[in-house]
């Protein structure tokens, strides 16, 4: 985001406000972890934070609000927009921000992989792979069809490994991912039947049988369709541990990072007041 976008968006939520009669305070991220620190210190005054940005935006602002009494909404604008779309946030920021102002908070789960929340989606293996390539990607430019062209590109070389979740062995897992709600982002659903307060999370697991037939599943991915996909499985649970013979690298809300050779994920039940309409 430039300079001049982040004054105009700042723009516009104070004119938002101010025509609503609310007073408010608006404030622009500087760097990365900037969301975290801004919601920490506004929360104790506020009667709710509002997140402009993706889901690496909403992950700071949530993990600073979860287990507290502040609500959060989100405006989304970023490149997936995950739990946006998922809670059928408006893409209007006009919009977006009168739903929030307005709206009655009602409480979401939250995931927990590696001792760090997640509010969307968080993974290991191959989705964890793209979340790292995604952040290189040299063009700076993001969206859905970067994200297909680097998946096809990376799905050539990636290796599936073998994992022991929750003691049992699974060989080839392309990925397995812990859903919160239905979809990775722009509408790409990994867990289709995943809900955000049903006190679980979807746990998925790809188990690649051919590269070939992972290629030709990538369409049904895509169209909300990956639960007919050889190899796709999906259990809920509350709690899961992963374990592998090295380093695990992952990603939480898209974003990515690096864990040692044991993962514990679990649920926080309703741990986050959400303003949508």
């Amino acid at each position: 985001m430039t300079t001049e976008q982040a004054r105009l968006r700042a723009q516009l939520a104070d004119e938002m406000l101010k025509a609503r009669g609310e007073e408010g305070e608006v404030v622009v991220t500087e760097r990365r972890g900037h969301g975290r620190d801004l919601a920490r210190a506004l929360a104790p005054r506020a009667r709710l934070v509002i997140a402009w940005g993706g889901d690496g935006t909403v992950n700071e602002v949530g993990s600073a609000l979860a287990f507290g009494p502040t609500p959060m909404a989100i405006v989304p604008a970023g490149s997936g927009n995950g739990l946006a779309l998922e809670l059928a946030v408006n893409r209007r920021p006009e919009d977006a921000i009168r739903d929030a102002l307005g709206a009655v908070a009602r409480p979401i789960d939250v995931g927990e992989l590696d001792g760090r929340l997640f509010f969307n989606a968080a993974g290991i293996g191959f989705d964890a792979h793209i979340a790292r390539c995604f952040e290189r990607e040299p063009t700076g430019r993001r969206g859905l069809l970067t994200y297909v062209r680097v998946t096809a590109r990376e799905l050539w070389s990636y290796r599936p490994r073998n994992y022991v979740i929750d003691g049992r062995l699974v060989r080839r897992a392309l990925l397995i991912t812990f859903a919160n709600s239905g979809q990775f982002g722009n509408g790409v659903q990994i867990a289709p039947a995943a809900s955000v307060d049903d006190g679980r999370l979807d746990q998925v697991v790809f188990e690649e049988r051919s590269r070939f037939a992972t290629l030709c599943g990538l369409p049904r991915l895509l169209r909300g369709r990956v639960d007919r996909v050889r190899g796709w499985s999906r259990v809920r649970v509350e709690r899961s541990t992963i374990e592998s013979d090295e380093p695990m690298a992952y990603h939480l809300d898209g974003e990515p990072a690096m864990g040692g050779a044991r993962l514990d994920a679990r649920v926080h039940p309703r741990a986050l007041l959400m303003c949508v309409r």
